[in-house]
This record gives C-alpha cells, structure tokens and sequence, in this order.
C-alpha cells in the first residue's frame, strides 16, 4: 500500500491578520499552483474529492462544510477554483454560487457545483447563476479531471 500525498492547507482564515484579499484575478493555473476550496456538508465527502484531487496534481486544497462557512474563507483567502455540493444546510451550494457572483471580489473564481441529482431545473438554475461546469456524483476521477482540465483551460485562456 503506497502513501497518498495530503493536501498542502491554505493559512488560516481565521487569523489576526486583518488585510483583505487583492480582488485581481487568480495566478497562473496549472494543478500545482491552483488553490481550491471544497465545499461539502459531508467530511467523507470533501475527504474522497480532496484524495481525488492530489492524485489529480492538485496541492491545495481547503475545505468548508457549507456555504456560510466558505464566504469568510473567500474573503481571507485566495482560491482558483471553489467545488461546492448543490445541497448543504444553512446555505446551499447555489445560494453559496449567487453570493460568490454577486460580489465583485469573488465574481471570477470559478465554480464546480457538484450533485447527487440531475434535475434538469437545477442544472438549469445553476447555469443561469452561473456555474462554470456541472457534476452528477456518482462520478470517476476521469469525469472530474476532465471536468477540471476543462476550467483550468478556460482559465488559463481568459490571461
């Protein structure tokens, strides 16, 4: 059994430090460099995306457990990319997607909204707040990367 490599975790959000995140767009995004933020009510879930992302090549990786959790963390922190589940309590992945458009600091950052059902009316709700790309779980490692690849690229084409 070979070890996995753990997430390298952002700075905490949390601390004294009081300075506010430079609203310009992202760094240059290849796997390595991306910061991301994993916005999943369920620890064994955001742990299986987080392990699905390091043997994808990405090292950073945060985690939040819902959408009231991720915004603090949005404003203190720069990400690259937020994957969020559509269905969390307190606040939803879609309402966390319209907080994260609605701001003009967070407007860029990309968002992966992730679902355990296909509805067409939240697919479409979803895009119409604008969601970058769509998952329906169960998914493979290669239905994520590709969905990744597919951001990093619109990314890497908007520089």
């Amino acid at each position: 059994m070979t070890d996995k490599k753990q997430p390298e975790l952002s700075p905490n959000p949390f601390s004294d430090n009081n300075d506010q995140v430079d609203p310009v767009v992202s760094r240059a995004c290849t796997p390595a460099d991306m910061h991301i933020l994993v916005v999943e009510s369920f620890s064994t879930m955001r742990r299986i995306i987080g392990n699905l992302l390091v043997e994808l090549g990405y090292r950073y990786i945060s985690e939040a457990e819902d959408g009231l959790s991720a915004l603090p963390m949005l404003h203190n922190q720069r990400f690259d990319l937020v994957i969020t589940d559509l269905q969390m309590p307190r606040m939803s992945g879609l309402e966390l997607l319209r907080a994260i458009r609605a701001d003009n600091k967070l407007a860029h950052i990309p968002v992966l909204m992730i679902t355990a059902d296909a509805k067409r009316e939240q697919i479409i709700e979803a895009a119409q707040a604008g969601v970058s790309a769509y998952v329906v779980r169960p998914f493979t490692a290669a239905i994520l990367e590709n969905k990744m690849l597919s951001i990093v690229g619109h990314l890497n084409d908007g520089r």
